[in-house]
């Protein structure tokens, strides 16, 4: 009989992976597969490194499920990766205890860019990236991404961008938010084929989230390019540095909310745009702008000519408050206040 009650049990657990929703909602009616489907789930854990069982982030995004956490040893991945998965934490065993831009990650991912767009692509959702390294990504149309994002929602903690097209490229679906934390972007840029940036967040993103990051020596494109419907720049460094030649260092070219706060921006003297730093609602002015924050900043500017801190091309007024501007500096052109 035990054994009868066993094999039924067995056939049981077999046909729920195989029912829709409607026959397991049946199957709760009798009885069948009840305790199956009330146990939780349990996140995985992966590690990844040389002498383990996975040995590349290629490896590691076959195997990772919804909700997983994946650790990479410290060393150097030649591969790139797709990732499926959605609710993913991907992080290095020992980051950097802070972000500088002289230590680098030990744990560092480069080589040729997966569909010939990016090193690590996210097509899930809700991913967390910790304490990663991503240099050197290349694609035939320029635009190789370290991180390429096309699901909804990214964090990217105390991680490092170096000498990549893009930095971090992110699409994403309506109601995304992108948060940039404590991360180092050095050597970013292209402009070969479309111009790729440091930092470029696309349309449809609701908020860009910039905090404590550092940007520099950004190879004609933008330091940050952002479309997002609300972008929130604070507590970093942007500047170009005796090697950089980006154009804006930051730019908000279909408008939206903007708040720039607390900020170190210097613009080089090898910049390839020499008359403004902040660019907003330089291109279609398609996202609504409610509010325009540029306050307690210190802006240099390197350059002899006259160079625009803020150049304003939506309808809503700028606010200006408590900015230090040394150098050449125009405030402000265009709509709003100085103060």
């Amino acid at each position: 009989m035990n054994g009868v009650v066993a094999a039924a049990v067995a056939l049981c657990k077999k046909s729920l992976t195989r029912m829709s929703r409607t026959m397991v909602r049946l199957s709760l009616a009798t009885g069948c597969g009840l305790s199956a489907l009330s146990m939780p789930a349990t996140a995985r854990v992966w590690e990844v490194g040389p002498g383990r069982e996975l040995t590349s982030p290629e490896q590691a995004a076959a195997v990772a499920k919804d909700g997983d956490r994946v650790v990479f040893d410290p060393g150097v991945y030649r591969g790139c990766a797709i990732w499926p998965a959605s609710h993913l934490t991907i992080e290095a065993r020992r980051p950097p205890a802070t972000m500088n831009q002289t230590v680098m990650s030990q744990t560092v991912v480069t080589g040729p860019a997966c569909a010939d767009r990016g090193l690590f692509l996210f097509a899930g959702n809700d991913i967390t990236v910790r304490g990663m390294t991503f240099v050197h990504a290349r694609s035939t149309w320029h635009t190789g991404a370290g991180i390429l994002m096309e699901g909804a929602n990214l964090t990217v903690e105390n991680s490092q961008f170096l000498d990549n097209e893009n930095g971090i490229l992110a699409g994403g679906p309506p109601g995304s938010v992108v948060r940039i934390v404590h991360d180092l972007f050095r050597g970013n840029g292209s402009c070969l084929g479309a111009c790729a940036h440091a930092l470029y967040i696309g349309k449809q993103i609701a908020r860009l989230e910039v905090t404590g990051c550092v940007f520099l020596d950004t190879h004609v494109g933008h330091h940050i390019k952002s479309r997002a419907r609300a972008t929130v720049v604070r507590d970093s460094r942007i500047e170009d540095g005796p090697e950089g030649t980006s154009s804006y260092l930051i730019e908000l070219p279909d408008g939206g909310d903007g708040v720039i706060v607390n900020n170190v921006l210097r613009k080089g003297t090898n910049s390839q745009n020499k008359e403004v730093a902040i660019s907003l609602g330089t291109e279609d002015r398609s996202n609504p702008t409610r509010v325009l924050v540029i306050r307690g900043n210190h802006f240099t500017s390197d350059l002899p000519e006259p160079v625009r801190f803020v150049r304003n091309f939506t309808q809503t007024p700028a606010r200006l408050t408590g900015n230090e501007l040394a150098g050449n500096v125009i405030p402000l052109d265009g709509p709003g206040t100085v103060d």
